[in-house]
């Protein structure tokens, strides 16, 4: 049974305008409404709204993009970022390289500089700096190719960005370069060549040589190899055990070492990009007590198996104190009992040339006699030294010493000391021994020594002569 006091009210008569506490807005107009609905608005200018489908945030554009002239690009954009070129009326996207057209092919490199890096570089890997400048009137590139020339193993040499390195460089070869771009919409044509720039590495290693023992010490000979493109500045030599080391021009001299001990020599060689791999290992050698031989090294030798008409030593090697000449010998000519002995340094017959000697004739004779020559004509030094005949007796040769002081000296004139003796077994008036001085007036250093006999006979069969270096 109804209520007649019961109503049923079907709607709500809302005051105007609603309250927030009433879920409203508390505005009076629409626009107002709206607005009040939206995010905060103050320090948003410029900004698009998102909504993610619950909240509504207000976005800075170039999240998605901006638009505008050249010199409105914004000014500390990301990577991946858009823009829209009014100027040149194309979106532009944004990568580490600057900004591109999106969706192009790339275009040239330009103003390709090619640089040598050589420092620390092993022989034969030079390294190069190439860098280039972007072309940016098209696509962005993936990649940035560099191509040598001439030609090296890989071919090419990829990077994204300037500069590329390039490295497994010939040394002491010059190399040119160009640039391309690629990316996913086409690849550029090849850019201009770089100027010629030569490769340079540290030096080849050293041929080791022969190695000889002293007292305490060793001198290592070696032959130097190619420099790198770079001139060699030091060459050492380094033992093992002990590393010790010493420095110099072929042979060096290493000392401190102990006698008795057995060691083995390296050498490097080292200019301005490093220093060189080492040689291979010498033989092994053992340092002893001093003896007068530790002071000599023999550098060459003769034995004369028929008559000749001189005998040269020739490519002497720097590095030695003096040189010394030991030698027996006799001629061919049957009408000279004795047959002086004639130097000549380095094939030279222009430079003045002198010789004094003082000796004794015969066992029984006290006659000394003297000879002085320092004339321009005389184009070598005569009488240093005595031979007698092969035919005065089978078994007669005459003997000699000389010594030539500071033979690889460019400051000094170069002075021959010598000690001969002969005694020809038929003629007791020519048993000679004497003392002999010369000099050659020169300050160029000796390379090759002529030693002959004067009156334009030969050297008879058997004579024996060598040279040694003086330490």
């Amino acid at each position: 049974m109804a209520d007649k006091n019961f109503k049923v009210k079907t709607g709500l008569d809302l005051p105007q305008p609603l309250s927030e506490t009433q879920g409203g807005t508390g505005q009076s107009s629409l626009t107002n409404a709206l607005n009040a609905m939206l995010p905060a608005q103050a320090g948003n200018s410029g900004k698009i709204l998102s909504s993610d489908g619950t909240n509504t945030t207000w976005l800075a554009q170039n999240v998605a993009y901006q638009r505008g002239n050249t010199a409105s690009r914004p000014v500390s954009p990301t990577a991946g970022d858009l823009y829209f070129n009014s100027e040149l009326n194309y979106f532009e996207s944004y990568t580490a390289n600057g900004w591109f057209p999106i969706a192009a092919a790339p275009t040239v490199p330009t103003s390709v500089i090619a640089t040598d890096t050589p420092s620390g570089r092993e022989f034969n890997n030079g390294r190069a700096s190439v860098a280039f400048s972007i072309g940016t009137n098209g696509g962005a590139p993936t990649s940035l190719v560099v191509t040598p020339t001439p030609a090296t193993s890989p071919t090419t040499f990829t990077g994204s960005s300037s500069p590329i390195i390039v490295t497994g460089l010939s040394s002491s070869t010059q190399y040119t370069y160009t640039a391309y771009a690629t990316s996913p919409y086409g690849t550029s044509a090849a850019s201009s060549a770089s100027s010629g720039v030569t490769a340079t590495s540290v030096p080849q290693a050293p041929t080791i040589g022969a190695v000889t023992a002293g007292n305490a010490t060793a001198t290592v000979a070696y032959t130097t190899n190619a420099t790198g493109g770079s001139a060699i500045t030091t060459f050492t030599a380094t033992s093992n055990p002990g590393g010790l080391t010493g420095t110099g021009t072929s042979p060096i001299s290493v000392s401190g070492l102990t006698n008795g001990t057995s060691y083995t020599f390296a050498v490097t060689a080292t200019n301005a990009n490093g220093t060189s791999a080492a040689s291979t290992a010498s033989s092994a050698v053992s340092p002893s007590a001093f003896t007068p031989e530790s002071a000599y090294d023999a550098l060459a030798s003769v034995t004369l198996s028929a008559p000749a008409s001189s005998i040269t030593f020739a490519g002497i090697p720097s590095g030695y104190k003096h040189l010394e000449i030991r030698g027996i010998g006799r001629h061919t000519s049957t009408g000279l009992g004795y047959q002086d002995l004639i130097m000549q340094f380095n094939g030279d017959s222009s430079s003045i040339y002198s010789r004094h000697n003082i000796g004794v004739y015969s066992p029984t004779s006290t006659t000394r006699a003297t000879d002085v020559n320092a004339s321009s004509s005389q184009t070598f030094i005569r009488g240093w030294a005595q031979i007698t005949s092969a035919n005065a007796s089978s078994n007669t040769f005459g003997a000699f010493l000389g010594t030539v002081l500071d033979y690889s000296s460019t400051t000094k004139y170069k002075t021959l000391r010598s000690l001969t003796g002969m005694e020809d077994n038929s003629n007791t008036t020519e048993n000679n021994l004497y003392f002999a001085s010369g000099s050659w007036q020169s300050t160029s250093a000796v390379t090759s020594i002529t030693i002959a006999p004067f009156s334009a006979v030969n050297f008879g069969q058997y004579t024996q002569v060598a040279l040694y270096g003086v330490k």
